[in-house]
């Protein structure tokens, strides 16, 4: 971990489980003052009985205007006007699902949240950042540039936060706001369950007959997610990831966190699409297509 003066205030959303919750410790554990989104009372008094007296619950719903306005108020109300701070946007949740027949309502809940909602917090901090120089640091995911079958949404939304991150960065060249990018592979963190379980939801919306064709391919599709979050890199990788981007006097722009993340970015670079598909394809064990 680099050696920084910065231990400014940072707000972390998403900060109940997983990957938020392990930054939330680590940049306390640091000596930052860390403003922990959570969307539930229980979860902040919770994570800051670890944490100790530097982390400070808030809650914080970034599909509700007003909920993202009234955290940023309340930061910059504990903050005052000096010292530079940081913003983690970590929330997200994972919709998974064939695209013929994804409902229109599932699709607006995974982008609500995931871009809608990330939009929200960063515009509503923006103006408490611009005051310090402070930095953006985004959580996306390797799926923003690698899709795979019947995780279409989640890696839309993935996709959508790259092009706001990339947008932002460039935008926020004049106030010297550094906008770094975590882009972590497998993470063993609660989102595998969480999303399974939506999946069955999804699933149980589609038609009888789209269940029964889909069937063999959707369930190849939660074999391999199942296996690749129980082997997946421990929180604390990506929290350390979201430590340097804050703290760094030259955080980077992106970072691939996990094997599978940089294997899976260098092999979009050198490798043809169908060849991608066929290793994707085959790599996901998917059943021969029906004849």
């Amino acid at each position: 971990m680099p050696v920084s003066l910065n231990t400014g205030a940072v707000l972390v959303t998403g900060a109940s489980t997983g990957i938020g919750a392990a930054a939330a410790l680590l940049l306390a554990a640091l000596g930052h003052r860390v403003f922990a989104g959570v969307r539930r009372v229980e979860d902040g008094e919770a994570l800051q009985r670890r944490g100790g007296a530097l982390v400070v619950p808030v809650l914080i719903d970034g599909t509700e205007a007003a909920s993202s306005t009234a955290a940023a108020q309340r930061v910059a109300e504990a903050v005052g006007a000096g010292g530079r701070g940081a913003l983690g946007n970590n929330a997200g949740i994972a919709v998974a699902g064939a695209w013929e027949h994804m409902a229109r309502g599932r699709l607006r809940q995974q982008f609500e949240v995931n871009l809608f909602g990330t939009v929200a917090v960063t515009q509503a901090f923006l103006p408490l950042l611009r005051r310090g120089r402070g930095r953006v640091v985004i959580v996306t995911s390797i799926t923003g540039k690698h899709a795979p079958p019947f995780y279409g949404p989640y890696a839309a939304s993935k996709h959508a936060l790259e092009a706001f991150g990339d947008s932002l960065r460039l935008e926020m060249r004049p106030w010297g706001i550094k906008v770094s990018l975590i882009e972590p592979g497998a993470v063993d963190t609660p989102i595998w369950e969480k999303g399974l379980s939506l999946a069955d939801e999804v699933v149980s919306e589609m038609p009888p007959e789209a269940r029964r064709i889909y069937a063999p391919y959707i369930e190849a599709a939660r074999r391999s997610g199942g296996q690749a979050g129980r082997r997946g890199i421990a929180p604390r990788r990506v929290a350390e990831a979201i430590a340097h981007a804050v703290r760094s006097p030259r955080p980077r722009t992106r970072y691939f966190v996990g094997r599978d993340a940089r294997l899976l970015a260098a092999a979009r670079r050198l490798l043809p699409d169908r060849v991608m598909d066929l290793l994707i394809w085959h790599g996901m064990k998917m059943p021969r297509r029906p004849r």
